[in-house]
């Protein structure tokens, strides 16, 4: 019945990222009620995966016995943390090939996880906007507001010029003073050798680093009905296509792609979740309450 709150066609008809957020977080945290491997209680805030050092006295070991796993339960008053979110506002986060596109899932997704955070579990939160400069950047704070600021610069943001994940990274960390829970947000059509060069600092500071990587259905598997010209939305290259090469070679690389993608991120010991913009949220916010960590 909740699945049903978080699909991102539903939340489309929904008026407002506060209510679109509400909506996807109550829905999920009613599901996580009925759920053999989530619960929560009045107290109970999140697992997270256990880490070497970790006091075992915390690990639940009913969880262990059906999936053998270790997870450390949390409770409110030990979770305070920091939660920022970096967000892709470049010109490829604008396509869609059905009513969502990448941009308003992005915004979907991190209007959720800031109201699971600062209503759920009392975090500061904190948004920076970027393409090939920053765009926007809200300090993570717990005070007064902080939500409605946070969702007002998500509304504001805007889809343009190209992607350059070097300047924001470098721009966060100067005004990095607590370590916490970094999500970066984007479609990453980039080098990913590049990518994980760029983003990879950022763990030496302690962060736990999460890549939610949004794409269309249409970006895996393209539908041509004959030849085509594809437009890089950034570049604005052109590109001839015919059918063939879509379903074939075009595929080949775009997998490829997307593997070394993944494969070079846990290597650098951060978190990797890719999401298809017609899939529900509920993906999302799992992968946040799991990898999210300790940092106090």
């Amino acid at each position: 019945m909740e699945q049903r709150f978080l699909d991102p066609a539903i939340l489309a008809g929904i008026d407002g990222l506060d209510l679109v957020a509400k909506t996807v977080v109550d829905g999920f945290v009613a599901g996580l009620h009925r759920s053999p491997d989530f619960g929560f209680s009045q107290e109970f805030a999140e697992y997270r995966a256990y880490n070497d050092g970790d006091d075992l006295r915390h690990v639940d070991w009913n969880v262990y016995a059906r999936t053998e796993r270790l997870y450390l339960k949390r409770f409110r008053g030990e979770t305070n943390s920091v939660l920022t979110i970096l967000l892709d506002a470049s010109n490829s986060m604008q396509f869609g090939s059905h009513r969502i596109n990448k941009m308003d899932y992005a915004r979907y997704l991190a209007a959720s996880l800031f109201y699971l955070a600062i209503h759920g579990q009392r975090d500061a939160a904190g948004l920076i906007t970027f393409d090939d400069e920053v765009r926007n950047y809200i300090r993570p704070s717990t005070r007064q507001g902080q939500l409605h600021r946070l969702l007002a610069g998500l509304q504001q943001a805007e889809a343009r010029a190209r992607t350059d994940f070097a300047k924001p990274m470098r721009y966060f960390q100067e005004f990095l003073k607590r370590r916490g829970m970094v999500l970066i947000v984007s479609d990453f059509w980039e080098s990913p050798e590049s990518i994980v060069r760029s983003i990879e600092p950022l763990r030496y500071h302690g962060n736990e680093v999460v890549l939610f990587h949004i794409l269309d259905p249409e970006d895996v598997r393209p539908v041509l009905h004959g030849p085509s010209i594809l437009i890089d939305l950034e570049t604005e290259q052109q590109l001839e296509v015919t059918p063939d090469y879509s379903k074939v070679e075009y595929r080949d690389k775009v997998q490829a792609h997307l593997a070394d993608l993944r494969d070079r991120t846990q290597a650098a010991g951060m978190g990797y979740c890719r999401l298809m913009t017609d899939r529900p949220l509920d993906e999302a916010l799992r992968e946040y309450l799991t990898l999210r960590g300790g940092h106090n």
